[in-house]
C-alpha cells in the first residue's frame, strides 16, 4: 500500500511539473470583474481589487524534478502540487473551471469565514470575508459556484451564524447577500456541504442540528439536501414543488457529482459509522454505498467517471474506490495520500477536470501541522489515459 500512496504523490508532481441575515456591518466584498480566460476552457475568475494577502506565497526555488522534497520552511512549500499556504482550516473548496494547466481555486476557512483566491505561484488573496460562528461544528462549510458562473460570477457560500444555518450568495460589487435563512442550528450537527450538481442547480447538504428527528421530518430543512436555484427556490425539475430531495441525514461531510451530473454522492457521520452515499434526488438514501465503522472522517467528495474519491480528515488520508459504469463498486477502498506522502488531514475536495482536483487541509484543527499548514493542494484523481492515479 505505501508504494501506491507514493506513486499517488509522484503522479501529483509530475502533473505539475509537466503542466507548464443582513451583512450591513461586514466590509464590502472586494470587485468582482471579468478577466482574460486563462485557458481556452477557463471561466473568469474573481478580480481581488488588489485586496490584502490572505497567507504565505508559495514560490520555491527550482529544483531537480528527480530530487527529494525537502520539509517546508515556513510558509514556503516545495512540493509543487501545493497552491496555497498558511491557511486556516479549509473546509470549503470550489475549484475555477480550466483545463489543469494553470488549478486555480475559491477557497474557504471555517473558523474565520475568509475566502481566499488560490493559485500557484502566488500569494493567496482574500476575495470576502464573511461573519460565521464557528463555535461548534459549523463555520464556513461550503462553497459552490453558480451554475452559470461564466456568465454571472456568482459565489455561494454555506455558512453558520448565531442563529441559524443560511446559504449566501457574493455577487460582483457587492456585499454578500442571504439567499435561504432558517435552517436549523444547534449543539452540534450544523456543519453543511454545497456543489453544484453540474445539472444547472446547487446542492445543500445539511446537518441535523443535533435533532435525530428533524432529519425525518418533511417541514424541517435539517439533516437534508436541498435542490436550488440561484434564488434559493425548489429547482424546477425538481421530483416534487419541495427544495428537499434527500432526508434523513446526520453531520455530512461533503456532496459531489460527476462532471456530467450523471451521479451524485454525499457522505455521511453517523453515530454507528461514517458513510457514503449515492443519491436519486425524491428516493430514499437506502442502504449506504460504503460504511466505514472506524469513523476515519469522512469529508469531502470527488467523482471522476472511474473513482469516487473521498477525503478523510481525520485518519489524514484519501481514499477511492473503483467505479463501474453504473457507479456500483468493483473493489474495496484503496487508501492513498496517507503518513509522508500526503498533506496530512485533507478536508474540502473539489473535482476541476476529470484529472485533477483541488483540496484543502484542517491540519491546524486538531492535526499535525507544519510550518506551512494549512493549504490548499492538487490532487490527481485520474491519470491522463483514464485510469486511476495509483494504479
Amino acid at each position: 500500500m505505501s508504494g501506491r500512496r507514493a506513486l499517488a504523490a509522484t503522479c501529483v508532481a509530475a502533473a505539475l511539473l509537466t503542466s507548464c441575515a443582513t451583512f450591513e456591518e461586514q466590509p464590502p466584498a472586494a470587485s468582482w470583474q471579468p478577466q482574460t480566460p486563462l485557458t481556452p476552457q477557463a471561466a473568469p475568475e474573481p478580480d481581488t481589487g488588489g485586496g490584502d494577502s490572505g497567507g504565505g506565497a508559495v514560490d520555491a526555488p527550482e529544483r531537480d524534478p528527480g530530487e527529494p522534497i525537502p520539509p517546508p520552511d515556513g510558509c514556503t512549500d516545495f512540493h509543487p502540487a501545493v497552491l496555497a499556504t498558511c491557511l486556516d482550516t479549509v473546509v470549503a473548496v470550489a475549484a475555477l473551471p480550466g483545463d489543469g494547466s494553470n488549478p486555480t481555486a475559491l477557497v474557504g476557512e471555517r473558523k474565520t469565514g475568509r475566502i481566499l483566491l488560490v493559485r500557484k505561484g502566488s500569494a493567496p488573496t482574500v476575495v470576502a470575508t464573511v461573519p460565521v460562528d464557528a463555535t461548534t461544528d459549523g463555520g464556513l462549510t461550503g462553497l459552490a459556484l453558480s451554475p452559470t458562473y461564466a456568465e454571472d460570477q456568482l459565489l455561494f457560500a454555506y455558512i453558520t451564524t448565531p442563529t441559524d444555518n443560511r446559504l449566501i450568495r457574493i455577487a460582483p460589487n457587492d456585499t454578500p447577500k442571504p439567499v435561504l435563512t432558517g435552517i436549523p442550528r444547534g449543539a452540534t450537527g450544523n456543519r453543511g456541504a454545497l456543489a453544484n450538481d453540474h445539472r444547472g442547480a446547487l446542492l445543500i447538504a445539511t446537518g441535523n442540528a443535533g435533532n435525530t428527528a428533524a432529519a425525518a421530518d418533511p417541514a424541517s430543512q435539517a439533516g437534508k439536501i436541498l435542490r436550488i436555484n440561484s434564488a434559493g427556490k425548489p429547482a424546477e425539475d425538481n421530483p416534487t414543488p419541495s427544495a428537499v430531495v434527500v432526508s434523513g441525514l446526520t453531520s455530512p461531510g461533503g456532496v459531489c457529482s460527476s462532471l456530467d451530473g450523471s451521479k451524485t454522492w454525499v457522505t455521511d457521520r453517523t453515530a454507528a459509522a461514517d458513510v457514503l452515499y449515492k443519491v436519486d434526488f425524491g428516493k430514499p438514501l437506502g442502504a449506504p454505498a460504503w460504511s466505514w465503522p472506524d469513523k476515519p472522517g469522512v469529508s469531502g467528495c470527488a467523482s471522476p467517471t472511474r473513482t469516487l474519491w473521498v477525503a478523510m480528515s481525520k485518519a489524514g488520508h484519501l481514499q477511492n474506490l473503483a467505479q463501474a459504469p453504473d457507479g456500483t463498486f468493483t473493489g474495496k477502498p484503496q487508501i492513498v495520500m496517507g503518513e509522508a506522502e500526503g498533506f496530512g488531514r485533507v478536508d474540502g475536495l473539489d473535482l476541476m477536470t476529470e484529472q485533477l482536483a483541488i483540496g484543502g487541509t484542517v491540519n491546524k484543527d486538531g492535526g499535525k501541522p507544519v510550518s506551512s499548514d494549512d493549504r490548499a493542494v492538487v490532487i490527481v484523481v485520474e491519470a491522463a489515459g483514464g485510469g486511476s492515479g495509483i494504479d
